[in-house]
C-alpha cells in the first residue's frame, strides 16, 4: 500500500471493538515455532487460570442526571488505538448509567495546538456544565493544572498523567510495560530469524515504557532474541501519533535489517506501520486495542498475530462509573495486569494453545510479583 493511500485510510471515521483475551491455562512446552531461530527460556508453569478485576465491576449506578465530557487527544475517534479506546469507555459509561445523548460531549484536539486551545476545550466543557470530563492523554497535564482550579467543583479524570496538588483531578494511568512485555514474548516465539523491532510514534518517556517492557518480554523468553527500534518523531514533535506514511516508512527500515516481527506504540501511524508488515510478508503485535479487529486494519490484518491491550476504555469507564457513585477512591492507583488495565488478545487464531498457556504463566507471574518489568530502558 503506498503512503497516500495509507494517509486515506487513517482519516476514516472508525469505531473500536475492545476484546480481551480469554484467559486460558496451558502446558509449559519450550519448542519453537517451525522455522524459528530463537533459544528459549524454559517459561514459567502455567496456572490452571488467571483472573483480573476492575474497579467497577458488578455495582450499577444511576447517571441519567449527569452530563460527561471527553477531551481527546489528537486524532480523535477513528485512530484505531488510543483515542478509539477512550470512545469505547465513554459509550459504555453512557449505555450502562442511563447518561442522555444530549447531556454528552467530545472535543478534539489538533496536532501541535498551542496549549491554551487545550485549556478553552477543557474550559468550555466544565463551563457549560459537564461534569465529569476526561482529558485523553499527557498532554492535558499543564492545562488541567490551570483549569482544574478554576472549577473545584468540576472532577476530571487524566489518562496518563497526574497533576500534584489539584484534588479534584483523577489520574488514571497504566503500567503500560506488563503488556508490552507479553507483546514481546509473543514476538520472541513468532519470529523466524529471531530478530525483532519496535517502532515508536513519539520518542517520550511514556512510549519509553512500551518499548522497556517489550524488550524485556523477548529477551526474557529468549535471551538471544535481536532487537532493533524506530522512533517516529523526536519528542515535542506529536505528527509522530498520526502520520500512517513516516509510520510506514519506518516500519520498512527495520524490516529491512532483518526485523521479522514489529510491535508498534505509534497510535493512528501503526496503520503504516502494518501496511509495510503486509507488503513485506513478516508479522505485527497490535498495541493498545485488539487491532486485529480494527476496521481501519481490516486489510492487513491477517499478519497481526495478536495485540497487547491498554484498557484505556475500562479506565475510562471505571471513572465516570466512580465518579457517579461518589467514590473515586475506589480506582486503582495504577491500571495494571491485575485491575485489568493490562492485557493482551489472540484474536485471528494464530496463537496456538502452548503460546498462550506460556502467556497466562508469564502474566501470572507478573500478577504475583515474581516478575518485575522495568518501564524504562
Amino acid at each position: 500500500m503506498r503512503g497516500t493511500a495509507v494517509a486515506a485510510i487513517a482519516l476514516t471515521s472508525l469505531m473500536v471493538v475492545s476484546a480481551c483475551a480469554k484467559d486460558s491455562g496451558g502446558g509449559d512446552n519450550t519448542s519453537a515455532p517451525s522455522g524459528s531461530a530463537c533459544e528459549f527460556s524454559t517459561p514459567p508453569t502455567a496456572p490452571a487460570s488467571s483472573s483480573s478485576t476492575t474497579a467497577a465491576a458488578g455495582r450499577k449506578v444511576d447517571g441519567s442526571a449527569l452530563k460527561i465530557g471527553l477531551a481527546y487527544d489528537i486524532g480523535g475517534r477513528g485512530d484505531a488505538s488510543f483515542n478509539d479506546l477512550a470512545a469505547a469507555g465513554f459509550d459504555k459509561a453512557i449505555a450502562d448509567m442511563g447518561v442522555k445523548k444530549e447531556n454528552t460531549r467530545e472535543l478534539s484536539a489538533a496536532p501541535n495546538e498551542d496549549e491554551s486551545a487545550k485549556q478553552t476545550r477543557l474550559r468550555q466543557l466544565a463551563s457549560e456544565g459537564f461534569n465529569p470530563i476526561v482529558g485523553v492523554g499527557f498532554a492535558y497535564t499543564e492545562s488541567l493544572k490551570v483549569v482544574a482550579p478554576e472549577f473545584p467543583n468540576v472532577q476530571f479524570g487524566l489518562v496518563d498523567s497526574a497533576v500534584e496538588g489539584v484534588t479534584n483531578v483523577t489520574p488514571l494511568v497504566f503500567a503500560e510495560q506488563e503488556g508490552a512485555f507479553l507483546a514481546g514474548v509473543v514476538a520472541a516465539y513468532q519470529s523466524k530469524n529471531c530478530h525483532v523491532g519496535f517502532v515508536g510514534g513519539v520518542d517520550i518517556p511514556l512510549i519509553q515504557k512500551f518499548e522497556a517492557g517489550y524488550n524485556q518480554g523477548a529477551q526474557t523468553a529468549a535471551p538471544k532474541v535481536k532487537l532493533d527500534k524506530k522512533y517516529i518523531t523526536p519528542a515535542g514533535d506529536f505528527t509522530g501519533f498520526q502520520d500512517p506514511p513516516k509510520g510506514q516508512e519506518a516500519a520498512k527500515g527495520l524490516i529491512d535489517k532483518g526485523a521479522d516481527v514489529l510491535y508498534p506504540a505509534a497510535g493512528a501511524s501503526g496503520i503504516g506501520v502494518f501496511a509495510a508488515i503486509k507488503e513485506a510478508g513478516v508479522l505485527g503485535i497490535g498495541c493498545d486495542a485488539d487491532q486485529y479487529n480494527q476496521p481501519a486494519l481490516a486489510a492487513n490484518r491477517d499478519v497481526i498475530v495478536a495485540s497487547s491491550l491498554k484498557r484505556v476504555d475500562v479506565a475510562v469507564y471505571d471513572f465516570f462509573h466512580a465518579a457517579a457513585a461518589n467514590d473515586l477512591a475506589s480506582l486503582p492507583k495504577v491500571f495494571d495486569l491485575k485491575s485489568n488495565g493490562m492485557g493482551y488478545a489472540t484474536s485471528g487464531g494464530k496463537i496456538d494453545a502452548k503460546l498462550q498457556g506460556i502467556l497466562e504463566a508469564y502474566k501470572a507471574q507478573i500478577i504475583e510479583g515474581k516478575i518485575k518489568v522495568a518501564d524504562k530502558i
